[in-house]
C-alpha cells in the first residue's frame, strides 16, 4: 500500500523541518494559526473537521504528523459541520482538562478515521537529542544534582498533566513550565534574586511528561531557548535523551557556545 504523509502544522520551525524532510507531504494549516511553511499549504477550519478528513482521504493520505505550536482555538459551534458536531461532546470535555488528555483524544479521533499518527521523531530522527554532551564543557556535579531534582519535580507533576520544563538551582525549584511556555518560565527565572539561588547557577531541564505519547506535543528547544536560558543565568540545559527535539542544531549549538552554557542529553 502506498503511504502518503500529511503535516498538520502550527507555528515554529518544526513544520518547516519536517516539510523539508518529506517534500511530498500534504501540508495542512488552520485558520487563525500562524505558520512558516514555504511549501504549498491547504487551510482548514477547526469547526469543519469533516472537510479536513475528506480532503486527506481524497489526497491519498494515510499518515499524519502534528508539528508546531498551536494554542487551544476558540470554537464557533454555529460553524460546526456534521463530523464536528458528532465529535464536539468528547472534545469539549477534554478541553476542560490538561493538554495531554486533549492531545490523546485528538490522536484517537484521527485513528478512528483510519489514519496512522506518526511522531516528528519518526519523520526526522536526526532532530532528537542523544545521550551525552551536545555542546559545551559539560555540567558540574551541582548541575547534575539539580538536573536530578528537576526530573523528580517533573515526574511528580506528570499525573496532573503539568509541565515539560523546570529550573532548579542549588536544589531549589526556581520555576516550572506551565501553559505560558518555556520562554515565560525562563523570563520568570531571570528575575529571581541571586540570594535565592544558593550560589548555584542552576540548570534548565526539558523532558517528556511521564507516560506522554511521543507522537504529539514532543518537547523541543532551539536557539531562542538557549538565549533565554543564558539570560536566566543557568549553567546549562539538560534534555531527556531521545525525548526532546533540537531545532536548527547549528544555530542552537552556536548560541550555546556564545553564551558559555552546555547542552546535554541525559536519561531522566
Amino acid at each position: 500500500m502506498t503511504r502518503r504523509l500529511a503535516i498538520l502544522a502550527g507555528s515554529g520551525a518544526l513544520p518547516v523541518l519536517l516539510a523539508d524532510t518529506a517534500p511530498g507531504a500534504y501540508c495542512v494549516t488552520f485558520a487563525g494559526v500562524p505558520h512558516e511553511l514555504r511549501c504549498v499549504t491547504h487551510q482548514f477550519h477547526f469547526e469543519k473537521l469533516g472537510e479536513l478528513f475528506g480532503a486527506l482521504k481524497a489526497e491519498g493520505v494515510t499518515e499524519v504528523v502534528f508539528a508546531g505550536s498551536m494554542s487551544r482555538p476558540p470554537l464557533d459551534p454555529a460553524a460546526f459541520d456534521l463530523v464536528m458536531l458528532g465529535l464536539a461532546p468528547r472534545l469539549m470535555t477534554a478541553m476542560q482538562g490538561g493538554d495531554d488528555a486533549l492531545l490523546r483524544l485528538v490522536i484517537t479521533i484521527f485513528e478512528e478515521q483510519g489514519f496512522t499518527v506518526r511522531g516528528a521523531h519518526e519523520i526526522a530522527p536526526q532532530l532528537t537529542v542523544s545521550e551525552g554532551i551536545f555542546c559545551g564543557s559539560g555540567p558540574s556535579e551541582q548541575a547534575l544534582q539539580d538536573a536530578d531534582r528537576a526530573a523528580d519535580i517533573l515526574n511528580a507533576l506528570a499525573p496532573v498533566d503539568v509541565g515539560q520544563g523546570c529550573v532548579v538551582a542549588g536544589g531549589l525549584c526556581l520555576g516550572i513550565e506551565t501553559i505560558q511556555g518555556t520562554d515565560a518560565l525562563l523570563g520568570f527565572v531571570a528575575g529571581t534574586p541571586k540570594h535565592l539561588r544558593r550560589n548555584a547557577k542552576g540548570v534548565f531541564v526539558k523532558a517528556l511528561k511521564r507516560g506522554q505519547d511521543l507522537r504529539i506535543d514532543m518537547p523541543a528547544i532551539g536557539p531562542e531557548t538557549v538565549k533565554n536560558a543564558a539570560t536566566a543565568g543557568v549553567e546549562g540545559i539538560v534534555l531527556q535523551a531521545g525525548g526532546v527535539l533540537i531545532l536548527d542544531r547549528h544555530a542552537t549549538k552556536h548560541a550555546a557556545e556564545q553564551a558559555g552554557i552546555f547542552i546535554m542529553g541525559r536519561a531522566l
